[in-house]
């Protein structure tokens, strides 16, 4: 692969009306975090649900990112109870994601799954969710400060315990990290498939990466997309990213060019 050949990144969208009319979205931020944290080629794919082959879509990607959301997972995914009224979700956006993920494991996509991406992750191979985790008892309130600039929301805010000898751990060279905090929902029971890789000091699983994954795949629920210029272990996590997805790259892109010669 040359330089002219960025990797191929895949930034399933959240389904928001606007003027009373639905549009799929992506914040910039995930997009300039491909751009600039990975050079990569980010590639939005809309909520379509199952009218996407989602076999097809997988192997025309390098990676996959999964992106943050104001919306919730709907609990019925997890045999979770009814959300509490207001709850915000995007049902296109779990019937598009959960299945997008399973197909991308299996297709040995790397996957970088960030805050609602990590909770999805978590339910694609079987966990739970805690829908409120500030009510849970003796747990902190990991919700966004919204009595400040939006611009400070993504300071840090609370430490991070890392699994020793795991790869965050290794990327921060440190037993700890501060990361930013702007959710509600947050894993409950892990799935199987997913090996623990940081805890909050309240016990809220922060971090995660799939067991014997062929490819990268990581989980976390801070936003490192936001920190790139402050953070290296954020900016570490997208070169990580960006390097596995650089090698699937030359892999997905072998056969097409033995032809071509």
């Amino acid at each position: 692969m040359t330089a002219s050949m960025p990797p191929v990144i895949g930034i399933p969208a959240c389904v928001r009306e606007i003027n009373e009319l639905p549009f799929h979205t992506v914040s910039d931020r995930y997009v300039a975090g491909v751009i600039g944290g990975m050079e990569g080629l980010p590639v939005l794919i809309p909520a379509a649900g199952h009218a996407t082959d989602m076999t097809s879509l997988v192997g025309c990607l390098d990676g996959l990112l999964l992106t943050g959301s104001p919306s919730n997972v709907e609990p019925h995914h997890y045999g979770g109870e009814p959300s509490r009224e207001g709850t915000l979700h995007d049902p296109r956006r779990d019937a598009t994601n959960l299945p997008l993920i399973r197909a991308a494991l299996a297709a040995a996509v790397p996957v970088f799954a960030i805050c609602r991406g990590h909770q999805e992750l978590n339910v694609a191979l079987g966990g739970t969710l805690h829908q409120l985790v500030h009510e849970v008892p003796g747990r902190l309130d990991h919700r966004g400060n919204r009595e400040v600039p939006r611009q400070h929301r993504y300071e840090p805010r609370h430490l991070v315990r890392l699994t020793p000898g795991g790869l965050i751990a290794r990327l921060a060279g440190a037993a700890e990290i501060m990361v930013n905090s702007l959710h509600a929902q947050a894993i409950d029971r892990l799935a199987d498939g997913l090996v623990v890789e940081g805890v909050a000091e309240d016990g809220t699983i922060e971090a995660v990466r799939v067991k014997d994954a062929p490819a990268f795949a990581l989980g976390v629920q801070w936003h490192p997309e936001a920190r790139l210029d402050a953070c290296a272990v954020s900016r570490g996590l997208f070169e990580v990213f960006r390097d596995a997805a650089r090698a699937h790259a030359v892999r997905r892109l072998a056969p097409a060019a033995g032809r071509a010669a």
